[in-house]
């Protein structure tokens, strides 16, 4: 297997992007990416998108968005994994290049999903869940994310504000990210204060409808110097887990055993624990999950991510800073092109390039990005060179 680095990064603003398609998202951010590299000739091509065909009525994006980005006839493969599909993208990107199969690789991530109605798009996102005995019976996302959040407050008495500091912490660094959906600082008084969507999770505990696209160009690593002038971001390490969809099927709702066995395949292919990791792009669809997934990927023991939270830890400052971003609570969570948002930031981080939420010293990131509630997990481990 060959080594793989990411040369080149695209991101647009996301957002309710009203006058644009979901192919003029994808292209925007897939343009960027190459031209952050001068790369012109691509060789294979991943796409992540969750629901196009619910939320646009436009399935085929193997075909159409290849042929709109002027590449038509470059064979590419549309990705499907909930809200991880934009994580899978990129692991079956990277596997191609590693593999030798390709040596120019574009991965992407979009969603469009602000042209349905609210009640169209609670529909589509709930595909991710058990439709027999979840989303039959109405429960949604937010409240099997609250189910979880009662559980483990009750289990480790983690106080409401410790899930209210995450949503600060978050908005705190989106403020700082000219690509954010809502760059704008918030209060702890005003979670608590925001509307109630499922007990106890309110408004401002949840990540927000958003259209957005980003995307990476990947090469072997030798051939990286070759064709960029940019710092070189590698791939060490590559975890990949699955867990049951629904809840009710699990032995614990205050763990995610796929974050777990995902995390633990990363740092194996890594050669390297949680304390090597500098900082961290973690999937914080709802509050509650930042915490949980901290300690599912090992960084603090179970029940502890809320008072590391408290005590400032998880700040850009911090010791481990989480979500620079400002994570899928500021940035936004178009579902598709999640993962490989938060591989832009690493990659950014890496090259020392975050402008104002900048990580001091940051040489090494990992990415965790899920689909539903947990039931399928990609993480990744980055180095700067």
């Amino acid at each position: 297997m060959r080594e793989v680095a990411i040369i080149g990064i695209g991101i647009n603003k996301w957002g309710e992007l009203w006058e644009k398609s979901l192919r003029d998202i994808f292209v925007e951010a897939a343009l960027k990416a190459m031209d952050d590299c001068k790369v012109s000739k691509i060789d294979g091509m991943y796409i992540g998108c969750m629901s196009c065909g619910i939320f646009t009525g436009q399935e085929h994006l193997a075909s159409l968005l290849p042929e709109y980005l002027g590449l038509g006839g470059v064979p590419t493969t549309r990705v499907e994994s909930a809200c991880a599909s934009g994580g899978l993208a990129f692991k079956a990107g990277y596997l191609d290049v590693a593999s030798g199969y390709s040596d120019i690789v574009l991965v992407g991530g979009v969603e469009k999903m602000t042209d349905v109605s609210g009640d169209e798009a609670t529909y589509a996102l709930s595909t991710a869940a058990d439709q027999e005995w979840e989303s039959y019976n109405g429960i949604t996302f937010p409240a099997l994310y609250a189910l979880m959040a009662r559980s483990y407050m009750q289990k480790y008495n983690v106080s409401r504000r410790q899930l209210s500091l995450v949503a600060v912490k978050n908005h705190e660094n989106g403020s700082k990210n000219p690509n954010a959906q809502y760059p704008f600082k918030i209060t702890a008084e005003e979670v608590e204060t925001s509307v109630m969507v499922a007990d106890p999770l309110r408004v401002y505990d949840c990540s927000p409808i958003t259209d957005g696209a980003a995307a990476l160009i990947l090469c072997p690593y030798d051939m990286a110097k070759k064709l960029t002038d940019r710092p070189i971001v590698k791939i060490k390490g590559v975890g990949h887990a699955t867990d049951t969809v629904a809840l009710h099927s699990r032995q614990d709702l205050t763990t995610l055993k796929a974050t777990t066995l995902a995390a633990q395949r990363a740092y194996k292919m890594a050669g390297i624990g949680p304390s090597d990791i500098d900082f961290a792009e973690v999937h914080d669809c709802f509050t509650i999950a930042e915490l949980v997934v901290l300690e599912s990927l090992g960084f603090f023991e179970n029940g502890h991510a809320g008072m590391a939270t408290e005590a400032g830890h998880t700040r850009i400052e911090g010791k481990l800073p989480v979500n620079p971003s400002g994570g899928l609570k500021a940035k936004g969570h178009p579902v598709g092109a999640t993962g490989i948002a938060q591989m832009v930031e690493a990659a950014e981080q890496l090259r020392q390039s975050a402008g104002g939420r900048q990580v001091k010293k940051a040489r090494r990131g990992l990415t965790q990005n899920m689909g539903g509630t947990g039931g399928s997990t990609i993480v990744t481990i980055l180095e700067a060179e």
